[in-house]
């Protein structure tokens, strides 16, 4: 019971690493935090001084901005008019981010084995090797010579990777 709680937390910090390292979301995670403090500040000082209004601090015009963009009604409404039109242009902006941060992380996490030709080439000759008494003649054949090319594919990296070390990463 203990191994296969401990498998589960191992593979969701795996999962949670892959989504990381291999997707934008923090990068997009970042530019939203970025602009929601950059448009309510503008909010904030666009606000200020004017009849009426209740964002009458950074931290309100923060909680607004969060508040506007997703959509929870629950936001202080802005009095001016440059101050609606910077509200507008938050609110399309941040939910264009928000929502392109999802689709853009799903997307690019299950693309990601679609994007690795090496594992593939690699899964495909260890599939082989396991089936090697299975195989033909020819299949065999195929095996070889991907094998052979996928031999002369490194002794070349090899060399331009010795090469580029010699010359201080130039190679002329």
């Amino acid at each position: 019971m203990r191994k296969r709680n401990r498998g589960r937390g191992h593979r969701s910090r795996k999962f949670f690493r892959d989504v990381i390292a291999h997707t934008p979301v923090l990068k997009i995670t970042f530019l939203l935090l970025v602009l929601w403090m950059l448009f309510s500040a503008g909010l904030y000082f666009a606000e200020q001084g004017a009849e009426g209004t209740t964002i009458t601090s950074y931290g309100r015009a923060l909680y607004w901005g969060i508040a506007a963009f997703s959509t929870a009604g629950i936001a202080d409404m802005p009095v001016n008019s440059v101050s609606e039109l910077i509200g507008a242009v938050w609110i399309i902006v941040g939910s264009m981010l928000f929502f392109g941060a999802i689709v853009a992380t799903i997307t690019a996490y299950f693309m990601r084995p679609l994007q690795r030709p090496l594992k593939q080439i690699v899964d495909t000759i260890e599939y082989n090797l396991e089936q090697l008494e299975e195989l033909t003649v020819e299949e065999l054949e195929v095996l070889k010579s991907t094998t052979d090319s996928l031999i002369e594919h490194m002794e070349r990296v090899k060399l331009r990777h010795a090469a580029q070390k010699e010359t201080g990463g130039r190679l002329d």
